[in-house]
């Protein structure tokens, strides 16, 4: 059996000398279409699991961005932005240096 990744090193053996994308993708297409359906089994099997775990991470993730940031979790702020933001409020003012 073959996978892509093993295609293509396979192929840049073969072709040295072959710098082009589309050629390997191409022969790599041309290598999926004539094999038949029993050789193609594992691999569609294979997206077929990392479809399922795909689409399980997506919805949580999207159930994590509908429910928001949590209370203890910190923001996107990093600690010298909140500590700037602080010291501009007491009306104290830094000089910073470049």
């Amino acid at each position: 059996m073959i996978c892509r990744e093993d295609f293509r090193v396979t192929y840049k053996e073969e072709h040295p000398k072959n710098k082009s994308v589309a050629a390997v993708g191409k022969a790599g297409g041309e290598k999926w279409k004539s094999l038949s359906d029993s050789e193609k089994a594992p691999y569609v099997a294979k997206a077929d699991k990392r479809k399922v775990e795909y689409e399980k991470n997506m919805k949580a993730y999207n159930k994590k961005l509908e429910e928001g940031p949590k209370e203890d979790e910190e923001s996107d702020k990093s600690v010298s932005e909140v500590n700037d933001e602080d010291d501009a409020e007491d009306g104290s003012e830094e000089v910073r240096r470049r």
